[in-house]
């Protein structure tokens, strides 16, 4: 669905496109999750797979944080090791764990018996909610599609689940260069191709997250990394939607990030806005970037941390208003529609 005219377009596609706003648009990464009751209640029927791969299920829990919280955009409720599956991993979810793949890739051998993937096949599922999603959401609330950047898929594939210390992954990066760009030009073939049956479906705009890229230092990003994801945003562009490239503990890359691709840059809450703009240039368009743990403070203390963010960011056109990563489990709910009212009501 293409985008180029900018007439009455949703104020998070105009932020996206740095274009004048009426008000500044906020959405959270993880809004649709455990901290929610009626996720929660659905969560004790289903794990998460299941939900992923049941299009009524997932379009529900997609929708839930927009009547709730009054936000600006949905974003679709997947995982991004999805893709994972059908290339022939074997991934469960552990409670008090987290994402564990049972046979971890380590090895050339490994890399090359990883099967090719039909992702509107595979991943069916994931573009029937988005389908089921744009018929039920407001127009002026834009649906956004996600997945895994190539590095953080591959870690988790690599690792066999989450890591602290990258070891295996950075073993096969440095001691098998070629088995390892084989993977993450491999990777990068099923993340375009999964984003562009995204959009294919109905999806208005694409976040990629390379949650783990942090733990490079910013030469082996820009060696091992940064070709991979940049020839996906690349091949993003003749689909005209917006693009945002997201990251956790990047703050000494951010630079190599922006040369990677990306209409908008997500900043995690180490980086203050005014320093993104900095170093990003007075164009750039970013995402964030409140501490996901002020959301627990009382209200007072997170309208002033609200007003102090919106403050660095200085009523620039692409801000667009969310945390430095997602919501946790336990948040109160409240407080995060208190964020959204504080936000609108402060840059209206």
């Amino acid at each position: 669905m293409a985008l180029t005219a900018t007439e009455d377009l949703p104020r998070f596609l105009r932020a996206a496109r740095g274009q004048a706003l009426d008000a500044t648009p906020v959405w959270f990464m993880r809004q649709a999750g455990r901290y929610l009751p009626e996720y929660r209640a659905i969560r004790a029927r289903h794990s998460l797979l299941e939900i992923c791969a049941r299009p009524a299920i997932a379009a529900e829990v997609t929708l839930q944080p927009v009547t709730r919280l009054g936000v600006d955009a949905a974003i679709l409720f997947a995982d991004i090791l999805l893709p994972l599956v059908p290339m022939g991993l074997e991934l469960e979810f552990q409670a008090g764990e987290g994402p564990v793949i049972h046979n971890p890739v380590r090895t050339g051998a490994d890399i090359d018996a990883l099967r090719t993937v039909d992702v509107t096949e595979a991943l069916g599922s994931v573009m029937e909610t988005i389908r089921l999603v744009r018929e039920q959401l407001p127009s002026d609330i834009p649906l956004i599609g996600f997945a895994g950047a190539p590095f953080t898929m591959a870690s988790y594939a690599i690792e066999g689940g989450s890591s602290r210390t990258f070891v295996e992954t950075k073993r096969l990066m440095y001691t098998d260069p070629d088995a390892w760009h084989r993977l993450l030009g491999g990777m990068a073939e099923v993340v375009f191709d999964y984003l562009r049956a995204q959009v294919d479906a109905g999806a208005q705009a694409i976040q990629l997250f390379d949650s783990w890229a942090g733990a490079l230092a910013e030469q082996e990003y820009r060696e091992f990394v940064l070709p991979h994801t940049r020839l996906i945003f690349e091949r993003l562009k003749p689909l005209d939607v917006p693009t945002i490239h997201f990251g956790v503990g990047t703050h000494h890359m951010l630079e190599a990030m922006r040369e990677a691709g990306g209409d908008v840059t997500g900043l995690d809450w180490r980086t203050p806005l005014e320093e993104g703009w900095r170093r990003l240039g007075p164009d750039a368009s970013i995402q964030g970037n409140l501490d996901p743990t002020l959301l627990f403070a009382p209200l007072p203390v997170l309208r002033r941390s609200v007003i102090d963010l919106l403050a660095r960011a200085e009523g620039r056109p692409g801000h667009i208003f969310n945390l430095g990563h997602g919501v946790l489990p336990g948040t109160p709910v409240e407080n995060v529609r208190a964020v959204v009212d504080f936000v609108h009501e402060l840059t209206a």
